[in-house]
């Protein structure tokens, strides 16, 4: 008989279990399901490619984020983490997948940044991504997140986002892209279904307590683009109240 539960991170471990290994995207478990995902480098993946997300880029270039220190989660081969660093920026990436975070620091060292790359579950390395930060950047990481994972997402953001800083998201937009049920009914199936679709309304109650400053769907960018773009991914950026040093 076992009584494991007696803290709020229990109960998320336990939640955690419930969905069947496959779709567990989320914990350190899932690092062998991405190195097999990032193992081939020549796979037909949009985000594979060498370029930040368009709408990071027009953050920066309209002044709406300054240079300051960024974290990057879920940074996988490092696109983002590499331009922020060229921009001028402090940048901490973390990624579940080695494999990912060995090509991500290669692409480092081509372009001759630095960055500080942690391997293993952001939601657990609270000695390591310290903070405070003034950007944070997710692009795929939180539309992997079960439910309840949303908890631990919000209490990262609570403990590392600086007074004053930025949420930069990039999710699948409901509609065009990602499991469309209601949060009991993944339950109810111990499925996430590749990953979560979510609304403009249901992005703007998640984080009510940050201000919205701008909130649109991703412009596709073309091939010779030199920056990422997918229409059916929402760009996001929420600002914590406060003052930033």
């Amino acid at each position: 008989m076992d009584r494991d539960v007696r803290s709020v991170d229990d109960l998320l471990k336990l939640l955690d279990s419930l969905f069947v290994p496959a779709t567990d995207r989320w914990t350190d478990g899932a690092a062998t399901w991405w190195d097999d995902f990032y193992a081939d480098r020549a796979r037909p993946v949009p985000f594979f490619v060498a370029k930040p997300d368009e709408s990071l880029v027009s953050y920066l270039d309209r002044g709406l984020i300054a240079p300051g220190r960024a974290l990057d989660l879920g940074c996988g081969p490092g696109r983002n983490a590499v331009h922020l660093a060229s921009r001028g920026f402090r940048v901490d990436a973390v990624d579940l997948s080695p494999t990912a975070i060995e090509w991500a620091e290669e692409r480092a060292r081509e372009a001759g940044v630095d960055i500080g790359y942690h391997c293993g579950d952001a939601f657990a390395l609270t000695g390591e991504l310290t903070g405070p930060y003034d950007l944070i950047v997710d692009s795929g990481c939180f539309h992997h997140l079960p439910p309840h994972r949303r908890i631990s997402y919000r209490a990262l953001l609570d403990r590392s986002l600086a007074p004053g800083g930025h949420l930069a998201l990039t999710c699948f937009a409901a509609g065009t892209m990602g499991c469309e049920l209601a949060d009991i009914d993944l339950y109810r199936e111990f499925c996430l279904h590749g990953g979560l679709g979510y609304s403009r309304h249901a992005l703007r109650w998640i984080f009510a307590d940050l201000t919205e400053i701008e909130l649109r769907r991703m412009r596709d960018e073309p091939p010779d683009s030199e920056c990422f773009g997918e229409h059916f991914l929402w760009a996001a950026l929420f600002q914590r109240g406060g003052t930033g040093a």
